[in-house]
């Protein structure tokens, strides 16, 4: 078991895998980990109020009610994680994946998932209350079950269905008629 002194001194030492430490509860406020490797790693109930995790590898890593509030995860790999009841308030998420993650209950308030991929993630309970969603890729999510009043919902990829050739991946407007912008050419995205 690594504890916060142990993992910030290695960290700043250049080693930057840290794959399945358990950190439940840690306090790393404001520490600035960009770049680290936490796969599998357990920040469960950890503060990581304002933490720097761009382009941090969390892949499968268990957040759940971890206070993530203003951190910056611009950049970072999310897949599979575990964001359950987190508080991520403010956060920056410009251009993660999250793809395949669980949100349910998680707290988005006014965070920015700007260019964000967020395929197939559970977000039943979320809060997405003015969140910006710019140009997310939003395929196989039910953001019906999830708060996104006063979000900015433009230009998200999603499932477009159209009458003739069944469904479709496009980039829509968000609205009453799912308005067709372009369609995406983009490496499956």
């Amino acid at each position: 078991m690594t504890n916060v002194q142990t993992l910030l001194h290695e960290f700043n030492q250049g080693y930057r895998d840290f794959s399945e430490v358990s950190l439940h509860g840690a306090d790393l406020r404001w520490a600035k980990l960009s770049g680290i490797e936490l796969t599998r790693a357990d920040l469960s109930s950890a503060d990581l109020q304002s933490v720097d995790l761009t382009r941090a590898v969390l892949v499968q890593a268990n957040l759940t009610d971890s206070d993530l509030g203003q951190a910056d995860l611009s950049g970072a790999s999310l897949q599979e994680v575990n964001l359950i009841g987190a508080d991520l308030s403010n956060a920056s998420l410009v251009g993660a994946d999250l793809s395949q993650a669980d949100l349910r209950a998680a707290n988005f308030e006014g965070a920015d998932l700007s260019g964000a991929d967020l395929r197939g993630a559970e977000v039943s309970g979320a809060n997405f209350r003015y969140a910006n969603f710019t140009r997310a890729c939003l395929d196989n999510v039910e953001l019906e079950d999830a708060d996104t009043e006063g979000a900015t919902l433009a230009q998200l990829r999603a499932m477009a269905v159209e009458e003739t050739t069944g469904i479709s991946h496009r980039w829509v407007s968000w609205g009453l008629d799912y308005t067709v912008l372009s369609e995406s050419a983009i490496d499956g995205r």
